[in-house]
């Protein structure tokens, strides 16, 4: 996993999609074209050959090389259904928030004396919509992944460690060694 709680975050609004995703590379290319308004800018995004683009639209070539498949269906998923994902976006930042269920290292800073020691810990805890909107914001916004998980982390310290900062005030929560990050929505 490259970026896991950036990937959590696109799959958390995929699940809201109302319709599937085109599958055969034909489809997938003329949803391209469509969006990007001509072949030639889906050559450009792609990285193949304007005549590719042109040869799949039209059906003549059928099963893309893994790369180009990975590329493809990357490139829709990012495109599909945008005003749903925004609405399922603006639902989870205002009033639903989302659920964050996590397998990773946990690791805590506070007064002397009281430190824990770092150890692999299963979590799954329902976040405020002011932690949904702050993932989504720092996502829009170009935040790195590191960025995002410093925020996950916050968020998961304030809800499940500091029960809603009704305790532990002052805790300070490490969020590393991440073996799994699924956000839902």
């Amino acid at each position: 996993m490259v970026d896991p709680v950036g990937e959590g975050l696109d799959r958390s609004l995929e699940e809201a999609f109302t319709r599937p995703v085109p599958q055969s590379a034909q489809a997938r290319m003329r949803y391209l074209v469509k969006q990007l308004k001509g072949t030639g800018a889906v050559a450009r995004l792609l990285g193949v050959s304007q005549r590719t683009v042109e040869r799949y639209v039209k059906g003549q070539l059928k099963r893309p090389r893994p790369d180009l498949r990975d590329r493809m269906e990357r490139e829709v998923r990012k495109r599909w259904q945008p005003k749903v994902r925004e609405r399922a976006r603006k639902k989870a930042s205002t009033t639903d928030g989302l659920i964050l269920s996590t397998r990773a290292r946990f690791g805590f800073t506070a007064a002397p004396g009281t430190t824990d020691d770092a150890r692999v810990r299963d979590i799954t805890q329902a976040l405020t919509p002011q932690w949904a909107d702050r993932l989504f914001t720092a996502r829009d916004q170009g935040a790195s992944e590191q960025q995002l998980q410093n925020i996950a982390a916050e968020g998961l310290a304030e809800m499940y460690f500091r029960d809603n900062n009704r305790r532990a005030h002052g805790l300070g929560v490490e969020f590393t060694d991440i073996d799994r990050v699924d956000i839902g929505l």
